[in-house]
């Protein structure tokens, strides 16, 4: 891959954006946010991840003239029937209020016992040449756990206090950047993206 390659990423989350800086870092891309190009950000009116991060690839691509990436992802909780999914970001409303999604999060999962809250990260990546790229790279990944009672740890973003990881005895909040950039769905998606990028 050249060492001058640029790259949009279509997304304002500063969480998202540090993890992305942090896995392509040492390849030498030069990764700006739509932010940095003026660009707002895209309704998302997909019914998918899937849709929702070829809606935004396509339109960081459109106003900055660059290849874009987007991510779209989210929390689907088995005894809620896949919820939040797509609408985890806004999930009680204010879009982003990581601290109102986790209460709304604890309260929906008030009456389900530990052993039934089994959950998914999912995480969809999509890379676009340019922005009428007639074929997307589209790849998907996702990351098991359960949903806890009280948040633990302090970091990460989004529901990584309450997401936890039983192989690693910790929630993803309790994880280094360094093993969360390597075995969360983000990581591993982004993993398989640079795969496909090089086989290209």
């Amino acid at each position: 891959m050249s060492a001058s390659r640029s790259l949009v990423v279509a997304s304002h989350n500063a969480g998202k954006l540090r993890e992305f800086r942090e896995l392509l870092g040492p390849l030498s891309w030069q990764v700006t946010s739509q932010s940095e190009h003026g660009i707002s950000a895209a309704p998302e009116t997909g019914l998918t991840f899937i849709e929702n991060a070829l809606l935004k690839a396509r339109a960081a691509s459109v106003g900055s003239g660059l290849p874009a990436l987007a991510d779209d992802s989210g929390l689907a909780v088995d005894a809620l029937g896949g919820a939040p999914g797509i609408h985890s970001a806004r999930y009680a409303d204010a879009h982003g209020d990581d601290q109102a999604n986790n209460r709304k999060l604890l309260e929906a999962l008030a009456e389900v016992p530990e052993g039934q809250r089994g959950a998914q990260y999912h995480c969809v990546l999509v890379y676009l040449r340019h922005a009428e790229d007639p074929v997307p790279i589209v790849v998907h990944s996702s990351w098991a756990g359960e949903i806890l009672s009280l948040p633990r740890g302090e970091g990460g973003f989004g529901y990584d206090p309450l997401f936890w990881v039983p192989d690693q005895g910790a929630s993803a909040a309790e994880l280094s950047a360094e093993l969360k950039n390597r075995i969360s769905h983000r990581g591993r998606a982004l993993t398989e993206l640079i795969e496909r990028l090089g086989e290209g």
